[in-house]
């Protein structure tokens, strides 16, 4: 249990770290760590209860700057898509949608990453109320398939050339609250078991740790580097998501 108990701990730390630097990405580096070592039913809670934690940490910090109708539009769209979600994971070839989200990450994080090293400005996309119930959506249904919540939205936030603290503010309210619908669902069908219980509430002081030091660099990056930071994590993202 020792050794269970020190891997979440680090792997939770390092989670919550890039998290409150990008504002997401919390499930996908803690999965991308955990998985190597632990069954994904163990593994789920854990970064689902961690996820929560941190991103309401984070939610409380841009709190005054929260875009309160546009996130509730994504968390109403997300919420639709989360049974599809779960439908397709039962039924349904979830994988290969998984892995095409993965691609797509590694696609626009990697052309982005390249059009910054040959100095080119980016495109500033302008966001329709129907752009953001597409993303919303496709994003509960990734949801549902494996609570990659924050990807899509991440990904449309830098394509808008959205300032870091507004991507922050709309992101980690929306992934806090998909994170709590989602624990809803884990405890219905019994996947908080008491090792998971034990393993993240021993996890706790790393993942307030990792938190605050997050917080504190995110404050220190310039625009710039937030973007680096955020297309590094979506490139990651999609990596993983393909493996």
């Amino acid at each position: 249990m020792w050794a269970e108990i020190l891997l979440v701990s680090a792997g939770g730390f390092l989670a919550a770290f890039c998290a409150s630097i990008a504002g997401f990405a919390f499930v996908l580096v803690g999965a991308a760590v955990l998985l190597q070592f632990m069954a994904p039913a163990l593994v789920a809670p854990i970064l689902v209860i961690g996820s929560l934690i941190v991103q309401g940490i984070g939610t409380i910090a841009v709190w005054r700057d929260i875009p309160w109708p546009r996130m509730w539009l994504y968390v109403g769209t997300a919420t639709l898509g989360i049974p599809i979600g779960l439908a397709v994971l039962a039924l349904g070839p979830a994988r290969w949608i998984v892995a095409g989200v993965g691609v797509l990450l590694v696609v626009y994080a990697g052309y982005t990453l390249a059009r910054i090293a040959l100095r080119m400005a980016p495109p500033a996309l302008r966001a329709t109320r129907g752009h953001d119930v597409a993303v919303g959506f496709a994003s509960g249904i990734l949801g549902g398939i494996g609570g990659y919540v924050g990807a899509l939205v991440g990904m449309w936030a830098d394509m808008q050339a959205m300032p870091p603290r507004d991507t922050r503010a709309l992101m980690q309210p929306f992934i806090a609250i998909m994170q709590a619908i989602t624990i809803l669902g884990l405890a219905f069908t019994g996947f908080f078991t008491r090792e998971a219980a034990i393993l993240t509430a021993t996890a706790v002081p790393a993942l307030l740790l990792g938190t605050w030091l997050g917080l504190r660099a995110g404050k220190r990056l310039p625009a710039q580097g937030f973007r680096l930071v955020l297309l590094s994590l979506l490139l990651v993202s999609g990596i993983f998501l393909l493996l």
